[in-house]
């Protein structure tokens, strides 16, 4: 959304007040003025909706035993912790952002893992390759859209697709907290042995026709 510079006459007293509330917020005043009025004229602002987003998701998983959310108001991103089934239990980090505004992509999800285990690291890496098969093979096709992927020293990313149809933000935020729950729940699986890699697309394969989004 493309921002222009305005001026205002505005009561010093006011003023005040508004960058008293923007610091207990955590943002600015531009960017309080700017929400104020979108509320009072009904508009949803791409950070109001990334904000709904977000706090939504952190709503559906706090009751999670598997999935410790993080999220700060007025922020594009938030993280989520896991511990592996994996001997000392080491812990995953995922962090979701979103963006302002995109054609092919809302955003990014990545999945940050430290370890000095090279056990551990191959297997990692492994499922992160199985993930991107299965998903080349059933979702690409299916919502017509690109999904880039990447694989670091301790970092995993992938992007978020723009929904295969128009969602409210609880929906959207329910699919990708589902998402979430689904990739923590399989890669824990893989690699602890529970599944194999035909067991792990069956199981994406059965979410993907149970969902209604896909992202």
């Amino acid at each position: 959304m493309k921002k222009t510079l305005y001026s205002l006459m505005l009561n010093d007293e006011v003023v005040r007040e508004v960058d008293a509330m923007a610091h207990r917020m955590g943002t600015n005043r531009s960017s309080l003025i700017n929400q104020i009025l979108a509320e009072y004229v009904g508009y949803t602002t791409p950070e109001r909706r990334i904000n709904d987003v977000l706090s939504t998701i952190q709503e559906l998983l706090s009751p999670s035993r598997d999935l410790v959310p993080f999220f700060a108001p007025n922020s594009s991103s938030m993280s989520l912790k896991s511990s592996l089934e994996y001997k000392y239990r080491p812990t995953v980090k995922y962090e979701v952002e979103l963006y302002r505004s995109g054609e092919e992509s809302i955003g990014e999800l990545s999945v940050l893992f430290r370890t000095q285990s090279v056990g551990l690291i191959q297997a990692m890496t492994e499922f992160f390759r199985l993930w991107k098969r299965i998903e080349d093979a059933h979702l690409a096709p299916a919502i017509g859209a690109r999904i880039d992927y990447a694989l670091y020293d301790g970092k995993f990313l992938r992007s978020i697709a723009v929904p295969d149809r128009d969602c409210s933000p609880e929906e959207l935020a329910r699919a990708l907290s589902e998402y979430i729950q689904l990739f923590d729940r399989l890669m824990k699986g893989y690699l602890s042995g529970r599944f194999d890699a035909h067991e792990v697309e069956a199981a994406y394969f059965a979410h993907m026709t149970q969902s209604k989004i896909h992202i």
